[in-house]
């Protein structure tokens, strides 16, 4: 079986580098993306599995980058929302743009990998 791929769109090198290596670590393939623009167009070229969206980024934010991801028939992957917002408003607005699953920053090295089990599950591809 081939691993689940993972497209994560996040303009932080630092948060990027240890979202990476905790998911490869885990068995994950990850596709790298730091801005929204470029995550819309990788989410389109290399049909992820599943693709976490800095809501917070240069250009068009995590908002419009997965309203443009959804615009595409062929496209209908679990999207979720990563941000330093820890507020009940801030996952409440997140889910309401239509994210899938919320992750807070700062990121749990240890919860991530269930967390990402889970969300692969709501695709049956996990």
């Amino acid at each position: 079986m081939d691993p689940n791929r993972i497209l994560v769109v996040e303009d932080n090198p630092k948060n990027l580098k240890l979202v990476r290596d905790v998911l490869t670590y885990s068995g994950y393939v990850v596709i790298e993306a730091t801005t929204g623009e470029d995550g819309v167009r990788l989410a389109h070229e290399s049909s992820p599995d599943l693709i976490l969206m800095d809501l917070q980024l240069p250009g068009i934010d995590g908002a419009e980058a997965l309203r443009q991801i959804r615009a595409a028939e062929e496209t209908q992957v679990p999207v979720v929302a990563v941000t330093a917002f820890a507020m009940n408003d801030d996952r409440e607005r997140a889910f309401a743009s239509g994210f899938d699953g919320y992750v807070e920053k700062p990121i749990s090295v240890r919860a991530l990998p269930q967390q990402v089990r889970d969300f692969l599950r709501l695709r049956g591809a996990g």
